[in-house]
């Protein structure tokens, strides 16, 4: 087979030519980057359970806004940025303080979501409502969206360039960057803030559910942790759009299926990897 055959078969005709198509690669390449990059500090701080509940808490967010009749976006960035930069101030600092007060509010804040995702689904005009939310919807990314999607993102990765170092320094040893003059609680505010809306970003394209997998999943070095993010995103967007043609014939399969099961094997991958290289025991010698 030949190499325009081979593209031929993987790629169905009109990708590259449908205009959601283009939006989506685009917008999910971007929200990519910015996750994989927020990610990286997410894991390096021990907040992944936070950057689950913010997940978690943006279904609030995203109900909110279906039920008040505006984009699902600015729903998911206004519940981000709020339950963010209130985590942080109500912090505590012990970790497993920290954790039994997000669990609690975890808790209470998705029974107010069930509620009003209860509501949009019965009031007749939100159909599907609840897998958007819930599950993502790239392909219906309006076109006025797009520009406020890139926008948020380039404002995270401008934020997190402005503050690599200090970020750095006070994430590996918060009291060596304390004791050369680092704010660290006011830089930890302001990262959780901006976890927020990377939170809220990914949520857009693969749901509340599952955006969790986009933020830590592919979490490495940074530029191999955007990498990751890019093609797993890449990828199960021509996935998506060419399981149209797969059984049952006409409904296609979810961007965010196809997103979430890549990164998961490229984790299972990389710890099959660890394990084979790893120095077998030598045995002891009498």
């Amino acid at each position: 087979m030949t190499g325009g055959g081979f593209l031929h078969a993987i790629v169905e005709p009109g990708f590259l030519g449908s205009q959601p198509v283009r939006s989506a690669l685009v917008t999910g390449a971007v929200v990519a980057l910015v996750s994989g990059a927020v990610g990286v500090f997410t894991v390096l701080r021990g907040q992944s359970f936070a950057g689950h509940s913010l997940a978690d808490l943006g279904t609030l967010g995203g109900s909110g806004a279906f039920l008040l009749g505006i984009g699902p976006l600015w729903g998911f960035i206004t519940a981000g940025v709020a339950v963010g930069g209130a985590m942080d101030l109500a912090g505590s600092e012990r970790r497993s303080a920290r954790d039994v007060s997000t669990g609690i509010v975890l808790g209470a804040v998705l029974g107010v979501s069930a509620l009003l995702l209860y509501f949009d689904t019965t009031s007749g005009s939100t159909t599907g409502v609840t897998v958007t939310v819930l599950f993502g919807s790239l392909f219906a990314v309006s076109g006025t969206t797009v520009p406020a999607t890139l926008a948020f993102a380039a404002l995270g990765l401008c934020s997190l360039a402005l503050l690599y170092r200090p970020l750095l320094l006070s994430s590996v040893g918060p009291e060596l960057a304390a004791a050369r003059g680092v704010r660290v609680r006011l830089l930890g505010f302001v990262f959780m803030v901006v976890t927020g809306v990377t939170v809220a970003l990914a949520s857009l394209i693969v749901g509340t559910i599952l955006s969790p997998a986009l933020l830590v999943g592919p979490s490495a070095a940074m530029v191999t942790a955007g990498a990751i993010g890019v093609a797993a995103c890449w990828l199960g967007i021509l996935l998506a759009y060419d399981s149209y043609r797969w059984p049952p014939a006409g409904d296609g399969w979810p961007v965010s299926f196809f997103v979430v099961a890549l990164i998961f094997a490229v984790y299972l991958g990389s710890g099959l990897r660890r394990r084979t290289k790893a120095p077998t025991p030598r045995a002891e010698t009498a």
